[in-house]
């Protein structure tokens, strides 16, 4: 594991704006792409100087990513319509199963896990996930998932971990559906009035986390939305790679202005940010390339030492207890949350002290509880709501 922050204390501010001047080059083993990333990063440092020219670059890339992705307005917000049930108890947490409407007709379907025995107000916590397969669960439901939300909770936040559009339970259109990205994007949003219109959530303290395709989730939601005051993108910042999927690249939220996923992450500052990255991905070159150029970025704001960068050089693709870890100190520190300590790794079970529930029992829809009737049905029906004035 390399930890950048520990290259900021021993070569100091000067030494590493020097480093980051050299780093901004691809190793010799770059992939394809990552050479043109690595320029694209130096010509985009060579448009400000200052904070003032950041912040106006910064406002622009934010305002081209809302009019990328279809967002330009926000479409009107509805009553959340909460539906929660079958809440369960466990040590130090409970969970329960929820959904509610992004646009009216559109469910948002989750898991909620609270703090048992502590009395808040208590930080909140998004949780979206990546392209993850699984055979027993799916990716919201995976053990990786439950172990993150759950240990979240026993440290004092509610968190919320929510399908993908088309994954899990959000079968109201496909995954592949051209609104991808504008109707994930706008779930995240309304995850934030959902945890912020919970009497216990203490609306200054809200962090987002996730990893792959979560990690896209993560960094776009923090650029649009500033009531995201922690940020975590895991294994999926990269400056030459942007998702592969429709949901992470499908609308150009990259064009206008030309940026890249790098920059995007970099409108987190000045709010506290963790980048973790390992050395078998797109995000393999993170320490060289990325960290300096978004450090830089911090500092022009004077606060440098609130962003951070694990790096696991021979680990890959996944949001593993190793890669939880520093993510659960870093959340601690900025959230107020208490360190709690773990079980040793074992292999096999998840060391945070949790019980991992079967897939069914987190079901919000089931012959019990079923899907409302009013909820939209395909691509034509859901964009009706979601652009009304367009029709």
């Amino acid at each position: 594991m390399i930890r950048n922050t520990s290259i900021v204390s021993r070569v100091g501010i000067q030494g590493l704006l020097l480093f980051s001047l050299f780093a901004l080059r691809p190793s010799p083993f770059a992939r394809a792409g990552e050479e043109e990333g690595a320029i694209q990063l130096r010509k985009f440092s060579e448009m400000y100087s200052t904070l003032d020219e950041w912040k106006a670059r910064a406002a622009s890339i934010r305002q081209g990513i809302l009019k990328g992705a279809h967002l330009d307005p926000l479409p009107p917000r509805c009553p959340l319509k909460p539906i929660i049930h079958s809440k369960r108890e466990h040590n130090g947490y409970t969970v329960e199963n929820v959904a509610f409407e992004s646009l009216p007709g559109f469910f948002v379907t989750g898991n909620l896990y609270r703090p048992l025995g502590k009395t808040g107000p208590f930080p909140a916590i998004l949780n979206p996930h990546g392209h993850f397969q699984d055979k027993v669960y799916s990716a919201r439901t995976r053990v990786d998932m439950q172990a993150r939300c759950a240990w979240f909770a026993k440290m004092g936040a509610v968190a919320f971990a929510y399908d993908m559009v088309g994954w899990g339970e959000s079968t109201q259109t496909s995954h592949n559906d051209p609104n991808v990205l504008t109707l994930q994007t706008w779930n995240s949003i309304r995850t934030i009035d959902f945890l912020t219109s919970l009497p216990e959530v203490d609306a200054t303290r809200i962090a987002v986390t996730g990893a792959s395709g979560g990690g896209t989730q993560s960094f776009l939601v923090a650029a649009v939305d500033d009531r995201i005051t922690v940020s975590a993108p895991v294994v999926m910042v990269a400056s030459h790679f942007f998702g592969g999927c429709q949901c992470e690249s499908g609308l150009p939220i990259h064009q206008d202005p030309e940026t890249n996923n790098c920059e995007i992450a970099a409108l987190a500052a000045p709010r506290p940010m963790i980048i973790v990255s390992d050395g078998s991905d797109w995000t393999h070159n993170v320490p060289g390339i990325e960290f300096p150029y978004i450090w830089n970025i911090y500092r022009l704001y004077g606060k440098e030492k609130d962003v951070e960068n694990f790096h696991f050089p021979a680990e890959g693709h996944d949001y593993g207890y190793s890669k939880r870890a520093p993510v659960y100190e870093f959340f601690a520190k900025h959230l107020k949350l208490e360190r709690l300590p773990v079980n040793p790794l074992n292999g096999k079970n998840p060391p945070e002290d949790i019980e991992i529930e079967p897939h069914e029992n987190l079901l919000v829809f089931n012959d019990a509880h079923p899907r409302p009737a009013s909820a939209l049905k395909g691509t034509e029906a859901i964009a009706s709501v979601l652009f009304p004035a367009h029709q």
